[in-house]
């Protein structure tokens, strides 16, 4: 057996000859023929030889580095776990889109936050999708939220270092009742009753502690989320748009509303106005 094939290296006679485009992106793009696998550099440790490329050839630093802008939330209490999100998009000073939908539909029991790179989230998250389909038609039972959380955490983890930016919430109902995990491209996974991840999840926090409590109502819930969202795009210029609800329920997760930013300031400026005027 030639050294090549052992190697698993590019046929070289063939390179003498001209390859077809779709040869060469299946040559270099191995995650087109396997989701579980991205192309990284060509380098024997990507995750050193990449800090590389942060420098011209005169040395100096190049500003490739973008800010990164959300607020997600989600919280458990006596009704099941509430996810809340708001909808920007930025890359920078620059506002993609104001309609990010920040909150993957898994499966019916399985919900995901999008926080970091806006492409990195939703691509693992497809791939989580994928292996929970798979999981389920192999054991014909619903794969349980912690086995998801750590599909997803070891995922990412054999990335780490190379430029993945991830920090997302999975929530979900099980046999074990309701669920909910932090996970970021670090490979941490971390359980927990309560999470805010963002740029604005200081601000979120600061409404969610003030108001948390684990008997609260299902519209109490629902309201805590959308006041936390709101307070953190209001102090936070990378976050905004529209506040979305979903509720985790022992039947499945329940979409409850979208509701604009702006809408929300002037019903919550009235509301105070009223408080006031009745003291």
């Amino acid at each position: 057996m030639s050294l090549d094939a052992i190697c698993s290296l590019p046929n070289l006679r063939a390179r003498e000859t001209e390859i077809s485009f779709e040869d060469e992106v299946s040559q270099y793009c191995s995650n087109f023929t396997n989701n579980m696998e991205l192309g990284v550099p060509p380098f024997a440790d990507p995750s050193k030889n990449l800090a590389r490329f942060g420098k011209d050839e005169s040395g100096r630093k190049i500003n490739i580095n973008f800010d990164h802008g959300t607020t997600t939330l989600g919280f458990m209490y006596q009704g099941g776990v509430v996810l809340a999100v708001d909808s920007r998009a930025t890359g920078g000073q620059f506002i993609g889109s104001q309609t990010m939908k920040k909150i993957v539909e898994i499966n019916d029991f399985l919900l995901g936050t999008l926080a970091g790179g806006a492409a990195d989230c939703v691509y693992w998250d497809r791939v989580l999708a994928k292996q929970c389909r798979m999981y389920e038609l192999r054991n014909r039972e619903r794969i349980s939220v912690a086995a998801a959380s750590k599909l997803m955490s070891n995922m990412v983890y054999n990335y780490k270092g190379m430029g993945l930016s991830m920090g997302m919430m999975l929530a979900g109902w099980d046999k074990r009742g309701p669920q909910l995990y932090y996970i970021d491209s670090e490979g941490a996974r971390t359980p927990g009753k309560i999470f805010s991840v963002g740029s604005g999840s200081v601000y979120a926090f600061g409404v969610l502690d003030s108001g948390y409590k684990w008997d609260l109502t299902d519209e109490e819930a629902y309201d805590l989320g959308r006041r936390s969202i709101y307070h953190a795009t209001h102090r936070d210029a990378y976050s905004g748009g529209i506040v979305r609800v979903y509720h985790m329920k022992q039947t499945g997760w329940v979409h409850i509303d979208n509701n604009d930013c702006t809408d929300l300031h002037y019903k919550y400026q009235e509301e105070k106005e009223a408080l006031e005027n009745q003291v």
